[in-house]
């Protein structure tokens, strides 16, 4: 099961204030520790909702919002997708990770929907084909 891991935005984050080498050195080892596991397939951080867009959709009516956004609580700033057996396993690792930001720090973990969840929308070829290289070519039943 694939799952995507948030880490929560902050005061410090959403002022573009940059972990510190320490926090950084935490996180490359964390990191090591899922690519060695094969647990680890992207990460990223995110820059401050100040340089991003959000846009609005009301019907066929589209409204482009420019950032920063408010609530740094419910901002993302980073994130990573990890191959997990089950969530509990995911669990397990977010529990083992460095805090990713001074002070208090929340990390969301949400699972993808597969080929399989989607079952009664795809094409038996959808559904049989390897996940990797399928990107625009998943058929709809």
């Amino acid at each position: 099961m694939r799952v995507l891991v948030f880490v929560k935005a902050s005061e410090d984050s959403e002022n573009g204030v940059p972990p510190t080498a320490e926090a950084w050195a935490a996180m490359d080892a964390f990191t090591e520790e899922l690519v060695q596991a094969d647990v680890f397939v992207a990460a990223a951080g995110l820059k401050p909702s100040v340089e991003g867009k959000r846009i609005l959709y009301h019907g066929a009516e589209r409204r482009v919002i420019d950032g920063p956004f408010a609530e740094a609580r419910e901002l993302v700033a980073g994130f990573s997708i990890w191959e997990v057996k089950d969530m509990d396993e995911a669990v397990a690792w977010a529990k083992r990770c460095p805090n990713p930001m001074s002070g208090t720090s929340e990390v969301e973990i949400r699972p993808f929907f597969e080929a399989a969840d989607l079952a009664e929308f795809l094409t038996e070829e959808a559904l049989s084909a390897p996940r990797e290289g399928t990107r625009g070519k998943l058929g709809v039943a």
